[in-house]
């Protein structure tokens, strides 16, 4: 759970960016937001091997 908690913060991280991005074509904040989804990417990634582990724990 405290990955899924860290995910949310990262998605919550790159929402000023995104904005700055779409809204005032700031280059450097698209960086960022490509940045930021790889690490989300990542984590999300984490965050799936830690289900399959723990559900076949149980088998």
């Amino acid at each position: 759970m405290e990955n899924y908690t860290k995910l949310k913060e990262l998605v919550a991280s790159i929402e000023a960016d995104a904005d700055k991005f779409y809204n005032n074509a700031n280059s450097a904040a698209g960086t960022r937001v490509r940045k930021g989804l790889q690490d989300i990417k990542t984590l999300a990634q984490d965050i799936r091997n830690e289900i399959t582990a723990k559900k076949n724990e149980g088998k």
